[in-house]
């Protein structure tokens, strides 16, 4: 083999990856952007943000959700993550909320005390468990169940949550199978 021949085919081999690389990726895109048009406000973060600290509130031990800035930890998973159908529930959801506090206490929900607060918000869980065990497949989710979810995975998947909620080990030393658990201890962060 000369080296004009094998400059050739490695250029051909070079050029046909390269097309076929393109052929393989254009596959791969999407054919439009949607982005997403759900606005969260300031008022709407503060909302969330009393939700969430309702949900995970401020202990002697750790921080509640507030700490974690729960609210915009959802606003960028609602916005970004959600398909549009539950971007739409999610934001409705704000206003049923704080609709059925008008309608039990004559009241927004920001204004109620904090035991208003927590019983409220465990009788609207009890309500979406019992909408989540009934519904059909398709059919949309519940609003307080998403917020609910959020809370607990921003919390604790945040700096806050993971290291003052939970046990932490920044560079874990070794594996160690079998670790000594004592009643009331906290779960490992990882």
């Amino acid at each position: 083999m000369t080296r004009r021949d094998a400059l050739s085919r490695v250029s051909l081999m070079l050029g046909g990856t390269i097309i076929g690389s393109e052929i393989f990726l254009y596959g791969c895109k999407p054919d439009t952007v949607q982005l997403s048009t759900v606005e969260f406000t300031p008022t709407n973060i503060a909302f969330l943000d009393e939700v969430g600290e309702t949900i995970l509130p401020t202990t002697a031990s750790s921080p509640g959700a507030k700490a974690a800035e729960i609210g915009e930890f959802m606003k960028v998973i609602v916005t970004d993550c959600y398909e549009k159908q539950d971007q739409e529930i999610f934001l409705e959801g704000i206003g049923k909320l704080n609709e059925a506090s008008n309608a039990k206490y004559s009241k927004d929900f920001m204004k109620l005390s904090a035991e208003e607060k927590t019983e409220f918000l465990t009788a609207l869980d009890q309500e979406a468990n019992e909408y989540n065990k009934t519904k059909e497949n398709g059919a949309p989710n519940h609003y307080f169940s998403m917020m609910k979810q959020l809370t607990l995975w921003g919390y604790f998947s945040s700096e806050v949550g993971a290291t003052q909620a939970l046990r932490y080990v920044e560079t874990p030393g070794r594996w160690e199978g079998c670790i000594p658990y004592e009643k009331g201890d906290k779960a490992w962060a990882i």
